[in-house]
C-alpha cells in the first residue's frame, strides 16, 4: 500500500489540439516508462483506432509514474466539447488539474468548461502554456487572458496563486521563465508534487471506492476503474456494491490490479487515494460504490451535465439491408445501445412507440457520430435520423440549447462568415484582433443552427479557419432555420449507376456516387443545384441501334463525385431523410422510399402549414 503522503492525482485538461496527449508521452519517457530500445508510438494513450485516425482524444484514460519516490497518477481527458462527459468524470478521481493552454490561440470553450468544473470542485491548478515555439505565439498576453478567465469563473485567491509553466511538449521542455529554455520536465513534476495536494484523510474507516469508469479484459472480465476514498481494499475481500436508488447487493473482489505506466499490475492492497482496476463484480454500473459488507456507505453518484442532442437511431429497411451486416434486427440494436449507454454517462437511450427506432441523447453531433462508427465497425447495420437538438418547456414557453461559438479566421473571411453565421440565428458577442493578419470572432446561436455548417465554414474560409462550440445555456425557441440551401437528387428504380446516365445528370448538381454503384428508389445520389427535389434515372443505358448520327457518340467524362463521410452525411440530411449506415458502406435515403409516399407526405405537410395559418 502506498502511503497517502506519497499519492498525487492529477488530471490534463484543455481545449481540443492543444497538446495534452503529447504531453503524456514525454512525460512517460522522461520517467523511464519505456526501456531505451523500445519503440513507441506517438499519442500512446490514444490507444484505440477511430482516436488514432481522427487525431482526437475520445475516451479519459489513466496511467501513472513514479518520480523521487512519488506515484504520480495521470488521467488524460478529451479536449472535445462532445465528451465533456469523460472530462466531468476523470475529475472526480483527481485532487488537481494541469490546465494546457495553447500559447497562440489563448483559452478556448472547452478550456472555460473544464476550468469551470474544476474550480466548483475546489481542486488545485496548475498552468500549463504549451506551443511557446509557434510563430505566432503570445505567451504573455494568453497569460493575461487565462487570468481574466479565473476573474470570470469566481477563483478565489488561494485558487489564483498557481505554478506558471512554459512548454513545448512534442520536445519534451518545460521551463518556469520564457527566457530560460527548458530541457526536460522536471519543472513540470516538481510543480505537480509541491502544488498539487495528497489525497485527503477520509473521516471514514470502512472501505469506500466510487466507480468512475468501466474496463474490460479477456482473462477475469468486466474491470471497474475507481479512487479508494477510505479504508483498505486486498484481494478475495468480500465488499457490497451500493447501486442506484439505493440498492445493496454482496461481491467480492477476485482481483486489485494498479497502475504502472501502460500497464496493470497485479497489487495485493490498495488504500485512500490509490487509483485501482477491480475485477471480479461483473454486473457494476459507473457511480456505483463498493463498501464495507457489514456497513455500507454510498458515495454521491457521478452527475454529468445534461446532453443536448438527439438522433433517432432505426433498423435498416431498406432494398439492401442485411447484405453487409453481421447484426441487423431490433434486438440486436437494441442491446448494443443500452450496452453504450451503461458505460457511457453522457449518453442516454430510450425506446420510442415504435419497437425497431431508439431515441438516443449525446452531448453532440460527433459523440453520436462516434458511437455510429463504432457500431459499423462491430458489424451493425442501422439509419440514424438527422440530429436535432433538446429542447425545455420553462414557464411554458418553448426553449432550446445556445452554443457559444469561437472562430479564429482570415481577415478576407469575416464578413462571409457573419452574413452566414445570421442567417442562421448567431449573434455577434465579441470580435478581436489575433495578429498575423487572424481575427478572432465569438457568437451565441441555437445548437441547431450548426448543424452542417462546419464544413461550410471549412469552405468559406478556404480552410484556413477553426471552429469550437461550447453549450451555454437554454433561450426561447428561435424560430425557423434554414438548413441547407439545395434539394437532393434521387434514384427512382433499382439497379447499378451508368456513366451514360450519370453523364447527363452531373449538369444537373453534384454528385455523391460514381458509376457501377448499386442504388435504390429513394436513395440519394447528389445534390440538386436548387432548392428544389428531383427524382432521376441513373440506371439509363444507351440504346445501341444500328443507326448512326452525327453529335451521338459524345465521350462520356464523368467529374469526380464528392466523398461523403459518415458525419457529412449526419450534418448533410433534412428532416425527410435517413442516413443508412452497414460496415462497407454510408448512404443516405429518403425516410418515405416511393415517389408516390414523398408526394402525398409533402401535400399532407403543406395542407398543415395552411392550417395552422389560418388558425
Amino acid at each position: 500500500m502506498i502511503p497517502r503522503e506519497n499519492i498525487r492525482n492529477v488530471a490534463i485538461v484543455a481545449h481540443v489540439d492543444h497538446g495534452k496527449t503529447t504531453l503524456v508521452d514525454h512525460l512517460l519517457r522522461q520517467a523511464g516508462t519505456f526501456r531505451s530500445n523500445e519503440h513507441v508510438a506517438e499519442r500512446v494513450m490514444d490507444s484505440n483506432d477511430l482516436e488514432r485516425e481522427k487525431g482526437i482524444t475520445i475516451l479519459a484514460k489513466n496511467t501513472a509514474v513514479s518520480y523521487k519516490g512519488m506515484q504520480i497518477n495521470i488521467i488524460d481527458t478529451p479536449g472535445h466539447a462532445d465528451f465533456g462527459g469523460e472530462v466531468e468524470r476523470g475529475l472526480r478521481l483527481v485532487d488537481g488539474v494541469i490546465l494546457l493552454v495553447d500559447a497562440a490561440e489563448g483559452p478556448l470553450p472547452q478550456t472555460r468548461f473544464v476550468l469551470s468544473k474544476a474550480l466548483a470542485m475546489g481542486l488545485k491548478t496548475v498552468l500549463v502554456i504549451n506551443k511557446i515555439d509557434r510563430q505566432d505565439a503570445r505567451a504573455p498576453e494568453v497569460l493575461d487572458q487565462v487570468y481574466s478567465l479565473y476573474i470570470d469563473l469566481g477563483a478565489d485567491d488561494k485558487q489564483l496563486e498557481m505554478p506558471v509553466l512554459y512548454t513545448i511538449a512534442r520536445q519534451g521542455q518545460a521551463s518556469t521563465s520564457l527566457d530560460v529554455p527548458g530541457k526536460t520536465l522536471e519543472p513540470l513534476y516538481d510543480a505537480i508534487i509541491n502544488h498539487i495536494p495528497p489525497p485527503p484523510a477520509s473521516q471514514e474507516t470502512t472501505p469506500q471506492l466510487l466507480v468512475a469508469n468501466l474496463d474490460y479484459d479477456d482473462y477475469v472480465g468486466r474491470l471497474a476503474v475507481g479512487r479508494v476514498q477510505a479504508g483498505r481494499f486486498t484481494p478475495n475481500m468480500p465488499i457490497s456494491v451500493v447501486r442506484e436508488g439505493g440498492k445493496v447487493e454482496p461481491g467480492k473482489i477476485v482481483k486489485l490490479y494498479g497502475f504502472s505506466g501502460l500497464k496493470r499490475v497485479e497489487i495485493q492492497d490498495a488504500g485512500p487515494g490509490e487509483i485501482v482496476s477491480i475485477a471480479g463484480i461483473e454486473d457494476v454500473s459507473i457511480g456505483d460504490t463498493f463498501g464495507d459488507p457489514e456497513k455500507p456507505v454510498a458515495l454521491p453518484r457521478i452527475t454529468v451535465d445534461e446532453p443536448t442532442m438527439m438522433m433517432i437511431f432505426k433498423v435498416n429497411d431498406g432494398p439492401l439491408a442485411g447484405k453487409e451486416g453481421k447484426f441487423v434486427t431490433s434486438r440486436n440494436l437494441r442491446e448494443r445501445l443500452y450496452r453504450e449507454a451503461y458505460r457511457n454517462v453522457a449518453v442516454r437511450v430510450e425506446d420510442t412507440a415504435t419497437p425497431d427506432a431508439f431515441r438516443v441523447v449525446g452531448r453532440g453531433e460527433l459523440a453520436l457520430a462516434v458511437i455510429i462508427e463504432n457500431m459499423r465497425r462491430e458489424g451493425y447495420e442501422l439509419t440514424a435520423s438527422n440530429p436535432e437538438p433538446i429542447t425545455k418547456t420553462i414557464e411554458g414557453v418553448l426553449h432550446e440549447p445556445m452554443e457559444l461559438v469561437f472562430c479564429d479566421v482570415p481577415e478576407t473571411s469575416v464578413g462571409v462568415v457573419t452574413e452566414r453565421m445570421g442567417t442562421r440565428k448567431g449573434r455577434m458577442t465579441d470580435m478581436g484582433q489575433l495578429g498575423s493578419g487572424r481575427t478572432r470572432l465569438q457568437f451565441r446561436i441555437p445548437a441547431r443552427g450548426l448543424i452542417g455548417f462546419r464544413s461550410e465554414f471549412l469552405t468559406i474560409t478556404r480552410g484556413e479557419g477553426i471552429m469550437s462550440s461550447q453549450f451555454d445555456g437554454f433561450e426561447p425557441w428561435f424560430g425557423y432555420i434554414p438548413k441547407r440551401q439545395n434539394g437532393a437528387m434521387v434514384s427512382d428504380r433499382l439497379g447499378d449507376t451508368v456513366p451514360y446516365a450519370l453523364f447527363s445528370i452531373q449538369e444537373r448538381g453534384q454528385l455523391f456516387v460514381g458509376a457501377g454503384t448499386t442504388v435504390y428508389e429513394g436513395m440519394i445520389i447528389g445534390e440538386h443545384s436548387h432548392p428544389s427535389e428531383l427524382n432521376v434515372n441513373c440506371c439509363r443505358e444507351k440504346k445501341l441501334t444500328n443507326i448512326r448520327a452525327a453529335g451521338r457518340d459524345e465521350n462520356v467524362i464523368l467529374v469526380p463525385p464528392r466523398e461523403m463521410g459518415l458525419e457529412k452525411a449526419l450534418e448533410w440530411i433534412a428532416d425527410d431523410e435517413l442516413v443508412e449506415v452497414t460496415p462497407k458502406s454510408v448512404r443516405m435515403r429518403k425516410k418515405a422510399l416511393a415517389v408516390g409516399e414523398r408526394y402525398r407526405a409533402e401535400r399532407d405537410r403543406k395542407r398543415e402549414e395552411r392550417a395552422a395559418e389560418a388558425e
